[in-house]
């Protein structure tokens, strides 16, 4: 994004907070967002061994329910998504895309089920105007959408030890929420969507809560998690903590002109679910195979391939990363990157130009880094 001035851009809630902890601001998606605290590889061990709390209120919260007409809801998702939600049980969420005609992603969400006529939507803070648009114009069942955004607060705690720091703070038995599922509840006495989600590969939740509540529910488990060596975290972390699970971006990795099938996320292309927008041009590509794909690379030669580097092979541009950086934790220079299906293969060796010179490389199975379960 371009840059822009402070009184320009949006603020969640805890704001203040931030600037009072003495974080460092920067722009994101129009928001004016905490990138780090203490600092980025920090925040990123912290997470990966201990805990880290995100300020994630950015984020765009939706309901999606029925109007006069039963099930309308459900239909409205099943026909502009390409995961099948009607396999979603109560108290489940998935990962999920918004496809446009063409197949291109309009944006990744997750969805949550409420109830058989209410869902809830999680979607990305920068897509917040166009999803809702989107979603809006393609309501051909009369569903209800109501736009929780700004009622509500998104709080991420994640890490080994979030559920130990937590659990004090709610009756709610939070060992028994399975991954991508979550619980109505109360968490130091507030009413909250408890999720067992998050976008850093590691075991945690995500709180929804009202947005009155986020001041008193931040500086309480950052409190609580200072026993626990907890830190506040930045999007900076969470970026390489994302890659280094080899958890897409939208506008990186992904945008309105690739496709799931282009995007390694054949796993959320349900195309025998029924018609939805997308479905043939899919349906085309699995049949015939995609012309490009989303690979993981590791780089061989010393160097940090960042956004947009060109990729080249023999002599041949074929390509550009689309995600790069070192990750702390494997203390390995990585990324993701589009290709020719043809150097997709895993082993297969590239070159990537960084500042001018040529840099080996080689493309890998992902995802980089997996938490082990307990």
């Amino acid at each position: 994004m371009t840059e822009s001035t402070t009184a320009e851009l949006l603020k969640t809630a805890l704001n203040a907070t931030h600037r009072s902890m003495g974080a460092k601001m920067v722009p994101f998606g129009g928001w004016d967002m905490p990138v780090e605290y203490s600092g980025i590889i920090a925040e990123h061990l912290a997470v990966r061994t201990r805990a880290g709390l995100f300020d994630v209120s950015h984020m765009g919260r939706v309901d999606i329910e029925d109007g006069p007409q039963a099930g309308s809801a459900l239909a409205l998702l099943q026909s502009i998504t390409c995961n099948d939600v009607a396999k979603l049980q109560l108290g489940q969420a998935h990962y999920n895309a918004l496809l446009n005609a063409r197949a291109g992603i309009v944006d990744d969400i997750l969805i949550h089920k409420v109830s058989d006529r209410h869902y809830f939507l999680c979607i990305n803070a920068a897509r917040r105007a166009q999803d809702l648009a989107w979603i809006t114009v393609n309501n051909q069942h009369g569903a209800r959408i109501t736009n929780r955004s700004d009622e509500t607060s998104q709080i991420a705690l994640q890490g080994p030890r979030a559920l130990a720091i937590l659990q004090p703070f709610t009756t709610t038995d939070l060992g028994a929420i399975r991954y991508y599922w979550y619980t109505s509840g109360e968490v130091m006495g507030v009413p909250a969507r408890i999720a067992r989600t998050g976008y850093t590969g590691e075991d945690g939740f995500e709180l929804y809560i009202p947005v009155a509540e986020s001041e008193r529910m931040w500086n309480g488990l950052l409190n609580a998690g200072k026993g626990e060596d907890m830190l506040p975290a930045g999007l900076g972390c969470r970026n390489t903590l994302r890659l280094e699970s080899a958890m897409l971006l939208y506008g990186h990795d992904m945008d309105e002109t690739t496709t799931p099938l282009e995007s390694n996320l054949g796993w959320i292309t349900k195309l025998d679910k029924g018609e939805f927008l997308g479905r043939e041009v899919l349906l085309e590509q699995k049949a015939k195979g995609v012309a490009q794909q989303l690979v993981g690379f590791r780089m061989i030669d010393r160097g940090i391939a960042r956004d947009d580097a060109p990729i080249w092979k023999d002599g041949q541009r074929i390509g550009k990363v689309t995600s790069g950086s070192h990750v702390p934790f494997l203390k390995q220079n990585i990324g993701l990157a589009r290709v020719p299906s043809a150097n997709a293969k895993h082993g297969e060796r590239i070159e990537i130009e960084i500042r001018g010179q040529m840099v080996a490389a080689e493309v890998v199975p992902t995802p980089f880094y997996k938490r082990v379960k307990n």
